[in-house]
């Protein structure tokens, strides 16, 4: 008897998840329900994050979940309670399938689609680091760790296996990104070797977006890091009829959470009207996650049946159709037994998530100066000269000066770039001692005269720059 935590969550969140009750029900699976509250109710009672704390302690216990859409109501609450849930237990790999589904009408219903893009869930940009450095110039951080990056590409390539897929593209803009998408990217090609029945290729992720509407047919699993899958899963959503009938997993070493991708829509919640497909799909991968290979193939026979045989489509398909989320289920629960050849038969097997983790490489570290972010209202030349001989007593000498992301000083010839209030000055220590101590205090010294709001230590790992060169530098 397998357990599971039920969230119904918001708006129509329980419509669909009570009709994926009946239909899992319906098969005869030996699943017990513990259900719980997260998202709209929970922070009107006042709790910030959403989640109360009995909900945390059955997802503990369960360790597998079956959510439906949470809403962050405005003007309470302080955080987003679906991503509460997935920091809370590290679910660090978003599956999104990208299917071509019958009686689905788009653009591409006759493509013979059929991949799953696998989105790193923690790092990237969406850690939420930001900071306002000048009244007009903000910053985010985007932070790749090797074992974030490490972390999904071995499950990526876990699933392709578990799944009997032979192909994984990983997506990146390390062409641009050299250190941040190029670590996902490095890593990726260290980690393809552990696995040589699965072809690994890297592709570009504006390349991969052009792709994945001229010849989607290509792919097989796509790995990517959080910003890129974010938005290219949605742009596969829409390939295959849209956010109403995408499934989504979210997966970490000891917590499955399974969920629909669309919004909680309470403009229609408690009208009968939504589709549950999108649900119903993610409950087939939490069946098979739980090891219910059958029972979740008999659910995927029958819905497909259903949406390949049904003359009528929900209200999100076909604004005129009278088709109630009660009367589609009832058709799936129906068809439970039927089979179609619409999507070929796929061998599954569990999925292992890989425990393995590579040692770190032994590195060299060598401090050799220092980036200063300055706010300054001088012309690039008067910052750079006034810097200049800030340096004259001390150990380090000015390389240059950057102003969004392009070189002012020294000037390049012919080229003036429109600059604004918020600089860049790159430092290097000049031959002799080099010690933080002394970094500390070419700092204060700069601060007398300028102000500062952020620093960046420039390094040499085994004798190679950690840091990139700006647009223009020699």
């Amino acid at each position: 008897m397998h357990q599971v935590t039920l969230i119904e969550g918001d708006g129509i969140g329980p419509e669909v998840i009570q009709a994926t009750q009946r239909l899992i029900a319906a098969t005869g699976i030996p699943l017990t329900w513990e259900k719980c509250e997260a998202g709209k109710r929970v922070f009107e009672k006042g709790l910030s994050s959403g989640v109360p704390p009995e909900t945390i302690a059955s997802l503990k216990k369960t360790k597998v979940a079956l959510k439906g859409p949470l809403e962050t109501p405005i003007g309470y609450g302080e955080k987003s309670a679906n991503v509460t849930l997935r920091t809370l237990f590290d679910t660090y790999a978003n599956i999104r399938p990208v299917r071509t589904l019958p009686g689905i009408p788009t653009p591409f219903q006759d493509r013979a689609i059929d991949f799953v893009i696998i989105r790193e869930n923690v790092e990237d940009v969406y850690a939420g680091i930001e900071y306002m450095q000048t009244p007009t110039t903000a910053e985010a951080l985007k932070l790749i760790t090797r074992k974030g990056s490490e972390d999904i590409i071995r499950l990526a390539f876990e699933f392709a296996r578990a799944e009997s897929r032979r192909k994984i593209h990983c997506a990146t803009k390390a062409n641009i990104l050299k250190l941040t998408e190029g670590l996902f990217k490095s890593v990726f090609e260290e980690v393809a070797k552990d696995y040589p029945d699965i072809e690994a290729h890297h592709i570009l992720i504006d390349n991969c977006a052009h792709q994945m509407v001229v010849n989607p047919e290509q792919f097989d699993v796509i790995v990517t890091t959080n910003l890129h899958g974010d938005i290219i899963s949605d742009l596969g959503s829409g390939l295959v009829g849209g956010l109403g009938v995408a499934a989504s997993a979210n997966i970490g070493n000891e917590v499955a959470i399974f969920e629909a991708v669309h919004g909680s829509a309470p403009d229609i919640a408690g009208k009968n009207w939504v589709n549950p497909t999108a649900t119903f799909f993610s409950s087939i991968a939490m069946l098979r996650h739980l090891g219910e290979f059958e029972g979740a193939h008999r659910i995927e026979q029958a819905l497909l049946y259903t949406l390949e045989r049904s003359p009528e489509k929900t209200r999100d398909l076909d604004k005129t159709s009278s088709l109630t989320t009660t009367a589609f289920t009832d058709r799936v629960i129906e068809n439970l037994g039927r089979t179609t050849s619409f999507w070929p038969s796929r061998p599954y097997s569990p999925l292992h998530i890989p425990s393995k983790a590579s040692p770190p490489p032994p590195v060299v570290e060598k401090t050799i100066g220092v980036d200063i972010f300055l706010e300054s209202t001088l012309s690039p030349t008067a910052l750079g000269e006034s810097l200049e001989a800030l340096c004259h007593t001390s150990p380090f000498q000015l390389k240059m000066i950057s102003n969004r992301g392009v070189q002012v000083y020294p000037t390049i010839e012919d080229l003036h770039p429109t600059t604004v209030t918020h600089w860049r000055a790159r430092f290097f220590f000049k031959e002799g001692e080099r010690d933080d101590d002394l970094l500390l205090d070419f700092i204060k010294h700069i601060a007398h005269h300028h102000p500062w709001m952020h620093i960046e230590k420039l390094k040499e790992f085994n004798q190679k720059p950690g840091f990139t060169k700006t647009q223009g530098e020699a």
